[in-house]
Parts: C-alpha cells; sequence; structure tokens
C-alpha cells in the first residue's frame, strides 16, 4: 500500500501507478482528516479518513461534511462513489 499522504493526493491512476499531486501533498500532506476538512480540502480529508480505516474518524467527517456542505450522506460507500477514492493495493506512484 502506499503512504497515506501519496493516497490522499492521488489524483489518478496509470494502470497500476498512482499519480500524486506533489505540490498538494508537500503542502497538505500532514495535516490531519479534520484539518483536511477546515480548509475545505473535502476528497483529500475523505480519502485520509478512508485510508485510516478508522470508524469512528469516518463518522466525525461525514457529519462535518454534511453540515458544512448541506447534504445528508451516511456511510463511507456513498462519499466513494461521490469522490471517486477507493482503497486499492497501489504499490507505484508518480508524482507531478
Amino acid at each position: 500500500m502506499i503512504s497515506r499522504e501519496d493516497f490522499i493526493f492521488a489524483i489518478g491512476f496509470e494502470g497500476a501507478v498512482a499519480v500524486v499531486d506533489g505540490k498538494a501533498k508537500k503542502e497538505f500532506g500532514k495535516l490531519s482528516t479534520m484539518q483536511l476538512t477546515e480548509k475545505s480540502l473535502y476528497r483529500a480529508a475523505f480519502s485520509s479518513a478512508l485510508y485510516s480505516r478508522k470508524q469512528d474518524e469516518m463518522k466525525v467527517f461525514i457529519d462535518s461534511f454534511n453540515a458544512k456542505v448541506g447534504t445528508h450522506y451516511t456511510d463511507a460507500a456513498q462519499l466513494s462513489r461521490l469522490f471517486g477514492v477507493y482503497l486499492d493495493d497501489v504499490t507505484k506512484i508518480l508524482i507531478l
């Protein structure tokens, strides 16, 4: 599995290689899920919560996201479809 920072700033895939936004990773990679949410980096925040595999972290993110954008999502699967983010066993990265 790739690192948390690479996963949360993956912008696409080229075959089995994750393409990572290097600038965003450098600037925001060390922020927590909630810090990313506070900066309105929702896709990265969701990716962070998903990568953590912690139900309580995901619930806090979903509740915060719903409150900020006025939605009513209830689980990670719905947000995976929304953001196009899924946990996969990618081992290689390409940083742009």
